[in-house]
């Protein structure tokens, strides 16, 4: 258990370090919640708003490049939960994107496992997708998804 804990420590500080800035979003990466069963992990996080200095151009472009991220941001937390926690096979992952409303919105969901996918694509969406994610596109940009049983929304 304080192996778990331990590499749950690593992660956290490292998810912090590592996700502090994006390619196309300098805002950091908001962890809401991350709980250890067995060995699976639930870990929910804040999509990166668009960049400030998006705010001059079209608002579709703005969004269309905080999608990207997202996605981005989804296969690196993926990518650095397994590399981080070895005894962990399995993760559940939620996006959510701030709204006008009280709650909010699930961008991207997920049941991700350790393999990888063996096809090489160069689609960033495609590749997510291939790794269990979860998500609507309309014209490059992540649409609000339907809530399941997500705790952040309850």
């Amino acid at each position: 258990m304080v192996t778990q804990l331990s590499q749950i420590g690593w992660f956290i500080r490292s998810l912090r370090i590592q996700m502090r800035f994006g390619t196309l979003s300098r805002a950091p990466l908001r962890l809401l919640r991350l709980e250890l069963q067995g060995d699976v992990v639930e870990c929910e996080w804040m999509a990166r708003p668009p960049d400030p200095w998006d705010a001059d151009l079209p608002r579709a472009i703005g969004e269309h490049n905080a999608s990207l991220q997202a996605l981005e941001d989804a296969l690196a937390v993926r990518e650095l939960l397994f590399y981080l926690l070895p005894g962990v096979d399995g993760a559940i992952f939620r996006v959510y994107r701030p709204s006008t409303h009280d709650h909010p919105e699930l961008i991207i969901t997920g049941t991700v496992t350790r393999e990888e996918p063996n096809v090489k694509v160069l689609s960033l969406a495609m590749r997510a997708k291939l790794c269990g994610f979860r998500f609507w596109l309309d014209e490059g940009i992540l649409g609000k998804l339907q809530p399941e049983k997500c705790p952040v929304l309850s």
